[in-house]
């Protein structure tokens, strides 16, 4: 635990007050994140990479190194904040006798951006789930509404993509069917990264629109609904197992993107999981074989979120409790006119800064939402 004495002039206590609620902080923080048991895991990982074996399934290897990095940025972050606010302690001390009002100035900024990493790490320690630092699969669905409900698909996904550039998240887009006259029916994203899942899961429901639409003549006021589905990318470690006979695999000419192979073979593939009714189509690469398996690796990420979600209504049902389930239900609204904000309508976290969610700003709701789920 860091020291800091209270310092006597009133300004400089002001910083020093301040700045002692901010080590309190930093040090509760690392006490959540169990560096230790980090510790234990990534050491483990560490040894488990120098088996001659690991690279043999390539899929689990890369998932192994995802973990590893992760845990290591985990400890340069940490490591570097802790020099950050030691430094920074020792500026203000500095300026006990001799309290310049500019360097007084310039030490409240610091302090301020430090906070501002210190609560960007402490949302890190509410990521703590099962499959948070996997990958995220975003379906989005149009709703009732015709052309203005695919536009509004459109624009989800521009979001999203808008959100991983920010974020440092590669984006992707797997599947997409198109309007009957504009925007999309439905589209599949695929963003790669740390704990994309984790920040992304929240997403998962219903997206309601209220704008002047475009595609109205007159000029009124529609309401739009999407629906959004995040799963984890899983291909490996999960019990689900897949049988061939349950499967129906389709093949047919792709409508999107892919180079010359489009519209020229059958390069998309529809896999339909019969015991479920599952159906997961892939066209956005240039060989049949890219697209079974990443139809593959979704389906499988969706029969685990489904057996998982199976297991959680059952026990809801051992405990005797009643848990409303955010997937199909109005999770957020964005208004457009005749006025603009964007609601959370779980936290009630809210903005009027429209344009700029549309562009990519989720954190502060995404943040709003881990703490809610945690109850902080």
């Amino acid at each position: 635990m860091f020291s800091f004495d209270i310092i006597r002039f009133m300004n400089i206590e002001n910083i020093g007050d301040e700045l002692s609620k901010l080590v309190g902080k930093f040090e509760l923080t690392k006490s959540c994140l169990h560096l230790d048991v980090e510790q234990e895991k990534l050491n483990k990982l560490l040894k488990e990479r120098e088996s001659l074996t690991f690279w043999n399934n390539l899929d689990y290897a890369m998932q192994t190194n995802k973990e590893i990095k992760a845990v290591q940025d985990l400890f340069e972050t940490v490591s570097k904040l802790q020099a950050e606010l030691q430094g920074l302690i020792d500026s203000v001390k500095s300026l006990e006798n001799n309290p310049d009002i500019e360097l007084l100035n310039l030490a409240f900024s610091e302090m301020l951006t430090l906070k501002e990493k210190i609560d960007d790490l402490n949302v890190r320690t509410l990521m703590d789930e099962k499959y948070d630092n996997n990958d995220a699969i975003i379906t989005i669905h149009a709703g009732a509404g015709g052309t203005e409900a695919q536009d509004w698909v459109v624009m989800l996904a521009r979001m999203y993509k808008m959100y991983a550039n920010k974020n440092g998240l590669d984006f992707s887009v797997v599947d997409s069917i198109e309007g009957n006259d504009a925007g999309l029916k439905s589209v599949v994203l695929w963003l790669k990264g740390d704990y994309a899942y984790g920040k992304l899961k929240g997403e998962m429901g219903v997206h309601r629109l209220v704008r002047i639409s475009p595609f109205d003549s007159n000029k009124r006021r529609h309401t739009s609904f999407a629906s959004v589905e995040v799963v984890p990318s899983i291909s490996n470690g999960t019990n689900v197992k897949i049988n061939n006979e349950d499967l129906r695999i389709d093949t047919y000419r792709s409508s999107g993107a892919g180079g010359q192979n489009v519209n020229k073979v059958e390069t998309a593939v529809r896999i339909t999981h019969l015991p479920t009714g599952l159906v997961v189509t892939c066209q956005n690469e240039r060989s049949q074989l890219q697209n079974r398996e990443n139809a593959m690796k979704i389906l499988t990420s969706k029969l685990v979120a489904l057996e998982e979600e199976k297991q959680r209504q059952n026990l809801n049902e051992i405990k005797g409790e009643l848990k409303r389930i955010e997937w199909g239900s109005q999770i957020r609204s964005y208004v457009f006119q005749p006025y603009t904000m964007v609601k959370d309508h779980r936290t009630d976290y809210e903005t009027s800064d429209v344009q700029s969610v549309m562009d990519g700003e989720l954190t502060p709701f995404i943040n709003e939402y881990l703490k809610k789920s945690h109850s902080i």
